[in-house]
């Protein structure tokens, strides 16, 4: 199982779209500072998930979020959570 995902910092409200094979571990990682952008913007909160047999798959959603470069888009996804 693969997943795309999109977190929301409760720091400053941004959004951060990614793909992984362990959601968990993800978050984990996220929050303690191993990615490069999501260092400075932890805690993060996963906001949504969607599931995915392959990892192609995953990261063709992944593609397809990040390419929209909107959070209007974003927030009409996850149902907007003001």
């Amino acid at each position: 199982m693969y997943f795309a995902y999109i977190l929301q910092s409760k720091k400053d409200q941004s959004f951060y779209t990614g793909h992984t094979d362990n959601i968990e571990r993800r978050i984990k990682e996220h929050n303690c500072g191993k990615n490069k952008y999501t260092r400075n913007k932890a805690p993060w909160l996963l906001v949504k998930q969607e599931t995915f047999l392959t990892r192609s798959e995953a990261m063709r959603r992944e593609r397809q979020i990040k390419k929209m470069k909107s959070s209007k888009y974003i927030k009409d996804l996850i149902g907007s959570i003001d």
